[in-house]
């Protein structure tokens, strides 16, 4: 997912917290390339320039199109903040 991510959005930051174990009562899927991988719910952070002038939802479309195959082969559920790297900076002033 890192690795696709920064292909497509080039992003600035990208921060991913797994979040799998909090979700222990749904059922679990094997998913990824490794045998066993039961990663299915992150929270992620990404600064990108790409989110210039698109909406929230547009930026989630985004987001949840550079995944598409991870979330047809198991990842459930995504928390996500997306901003632009002025966002970013304006947050942290």
């Amino acid at each position: 997912m890192h690795r696709r991510l920064h292909e497509v959005l080039q992003p600035v930051q990208l921060e991913m917290l797994d979040e799998s174990s909090r979700h222990a009562h749904h059922v679990s899927m094997v998913r990824g390339p490794e045998a066993g991988a039961s990663e299915t719910h992150f929270r992620m952070l990404i600064v990108s320039s790409a989110f210039d002038g698109v909406s929230r939802v547009n930026r989630s479309r985004m987001v949840h199109e550079a995944l598409a195959d991870e979330l047809q082969s198991g990842l459930h559920a995504l928390a996500l903040t997306l901003r632009t790297p002025q966002e970013q900076e304006s947050r942290a002033a």
